[in-house]
């Protein structure tokens, strides 16, 4: 099943939910319309039980994604009105709730917003040429999609504080040294890499690779007591499942 948006593509079939960033005129620039249907696909993803794994990519070949609009973003009347109106709907918080696994393939550009989608999903494989980079703070702003968390949960407080505050663009093999990305392949590979992931992840159990999801998640916000009893407690609920 194939939904029809203007902004990104969506798919569902046998199990597996497509996204694709489908701006590629201008590096697939996140706008207001984009993350309205973003969060539309966001929402079929959350409540199709049929849906196990979800595959996200940037269409054309420049780049996954360069961030915000910023066409758009100088048309509102201030920063803090276009912010407000970027705010009127929670994605960020719909995304991080969803208990299925996402796999993020990148390619090129991928900054800013682009960068954050990427740190909302699971695993993300990058191609050679990657580019990333969150380089608000050289147009007087911060990350606001929650790329000054996650970007230090995956990659450690110190190296999150200088890519926020110098804006510096790492390269493939950096993100992979940081632990921004899971693996690096070529650009002709990439999508086969995410086929491949993503048929290896339908073969897993929906409520187990939640429950994983959920383990791990939670866990890196508990202290290492209470983690080991929710990991316990996670454990008997997939045991009882399976009886």
């Amino acid at each position: 099943m194939t939904s029809a948006f203007q902004t990104i593509l969506f798919s569902k079939e046998n199990g597996l939910a497509g996204i694709t960033l489908n701006r590629p005129e201008v590096i697939n620039a996140y706008s207001v319309q984009m993350r309205d249907e973003l969060y539309q696909a966001l929402e079929a993803v959350r409540e199709d039980d049929k849906v196990a794994v979800v595959v996200l990519q940037g269409a054309g070949e420049k780049g996954f994604c360069t961030g915000a609009d910023l066409k758009e973003f100088g048309t509102a009347p201030s920063q803090a009105v276009a912010r407000s109106v970027r705010f009127e709907r929670d994605i960020w918080g719909l995304w991080a709730s969803i208990q299925k696994p996402f796999i993020c393939l990148l390619h090129g550009y991928v900054m800013g917003s682009g960068l954050e989608m990427a740190l909302l999903c699971d695993i993300r494989i990058a191609s050679e040429d990657v580019a990333l980079a969150l380089p608000e703070a050289g147009l007087g702003m911060i990350p606001a999609a929650g790329g000054t968390q996650t970007l230090s949960r995956a990659s450690g407080l110190s190296s999150a504080l200088e890519m926020v505050l110098t804006g510096r663009r790492l390269t493939a093999w950096e993100a992979l040294r940081l632990g921004l990305v899971s693996r690096v392949v070529p650009r002709e590979r990439l999508h086969a890499e995410g086929d491949a992931l993503a048929r290896e992840l339908l073969r897993r159990s929906p409520s187990i690779m939640g429950l994983l999801k959920e383990a791990v998640n939670r866990g890196a916000e508990l202290p290492l007591a209470s983690a080991l009893e929710m990991e316990e407690k996670l454990a008997l609920q997939a045991a009882l499942a399976r009886m």
